[in-house]
């Protein structure tokens, strides 16, 4: 049975880093993104239902950053297991801008925003 979450201040989110120095074209980035959102919904939806459902029910808040290098975006996703907020890893099949397996993106979430925002807070917006 799924348990019933409490409404978090500023609600739930979900925030989706793209890689900076790939300069991805904004369409690459925007797929790249999408993914990212898709996956993580999967995954969180297996994880913590309930999360997911506050999530949906606060509007399905999305936030886009960027991350300058792939190193910083590994210490994001270090820093969100530690605070047991799930990540998926999005790895590009390299028919267009980058090569196979290329990771482009990396979702978080869905968490409550004063859960995720000492994780993801100081990045620039897409």
């Amino acid at each position: 049975m799924a348990r019933k979450l409490e409404a978090a201040p500023g609600g739930y989110k979900m925030v989706l880093v793209i890689r900076g120095e790939l300069r991805l074209t904004a369409g690459k980035a925007a797929v790249q993104v999408a993914h990212g959102a898709v996956m993580l919904t999967d995954l969180a939806r297996r994880r913590d239902p309930a999360a997911v459902e506050a999530w949906l029910r606060g509007g399905q808040k999305k936030i886009a950053v960027v991350a300058p290098t792939l190193t910083d975006m590994e210490a994001l996703r270090l820093r969100a297991g530690r605070a047991s907020i799930p990540t998926v890893w999005v790895e590009d099949a390299g028919l267009t801008e980058v090569a196979p397996g290329t990771r482009t993106c990396l979702a978080i979430g869905p968490a409550p925003s004063g859960a995720i925002d000492p994780i993801t807070g100081e990045l620039s917006l897409l």
